[in-house]
């Protein structure tokens, strides 16, 4: 990986050096200079990209900026904010896992590894939840409501009646913690209870609770395949197999 920050010689901006050494010799800041193209009468664009990284702690901090934070830095204006959500979109999309046709998920791990670059570094809590059909294929993603930093109601109405409508026969529901903590708050369980009850009552399939960060993830099934005591109720298939099972 490239160091997070590499001084500019007196011959080497960064255009320059990209041309000359290719864009994995150049430093976050380098990289960040060459997306805003130009700096302001006050800095120029290696010193507006270090100013940048600096409030944003680092190049993965980014990731957690909203326009309107951007905005707020002295020489990015909305244009420039655009440019920089542009470029992190983009690189977010590449190291995405393809999304093959009718994706078939057989365990939380692969389910989180999906959703994490799509959702873990989101700023705000959002919740979502992921449709599948019988055979754990995807069929949609819907995000339900994007609240505050550290809340984000998702009543099971809206939870069920988007599974409802596309015929689903089995929900992952999931929210990202912007804290960077995976661990489930008390709300968190209760949440889950919750939403299992309900799942049950429709006879919808809950797999799973996941809890995403921009790094991470914790899983309420994978809890439940540790301790019995797990609040997540998962439901049975008709040939008494755990769902998510590989078998």
């Amino acid at each position: 990986m490239a160091a997070s920050a590499i001084p500019l010689g007196p011959d080497d901006r960064p255009r320059e050096k990209f041309i000359r050494v290719g864009a994995g010799g150049l430093g976050d800041n380098e990289l960040l200079a060459l997306v805003l193209g130009h700096g302001t009468p006050a800095m120029n664009a290696l010193e507006l990209a270090n100013a940048l990284l600096a409030r944003a702690g680092g190049a993965r901090g980014l990731l957690r900026l909203t326009e309107v934070e951007l905005c707020q830095m002295s020489g990015v204006g909305p244009a420039r904010a655009a440019q920089v959500l542009a470029a992190l979109e983009l690189g977010r999309r590449t190291v995405m896992p393809e999304l093959a046709e009718r994706r078939q998920f057989k365990a939380p791990r692969d389910m989180a590894l999906w959703l994490v670059p799509q959702f873990g570094a989101h700023p705000v809590e959002q919740f979502g939840i992921v449709l599948l059909d019988t055979k754990y294929r995807w069929l949609a993603t819907r995000i339900i409501s994007s609240g505050a930093l550290d809340r984000s109601p998702a009543p099971p109405r809206d939870v069920f009646r988007e599974a409802v409508a596309v015929r689903a026969a089995f929900v992952v529901v999931f929210h990202n913690h912007p804290s960077g903590e995976a661990s489930p708050s008390e709300e968190d369980t209760a949440l889950t209870l919750h939403l299992s009850e309900a799942a049950e009552l429709l006879g919808i399939g809950l797999l799973d609770h996941l809890i995403l960060t921009a790094t991470g993830y914790f899983s309420f099934k994978e809890r439940s395949d540790d301790d019995h005591r797990s609040v997540l109720r998962l439901r049975r298939d008709r040939g008494g197999n755990r769902l998510f099972s590989d078998d």
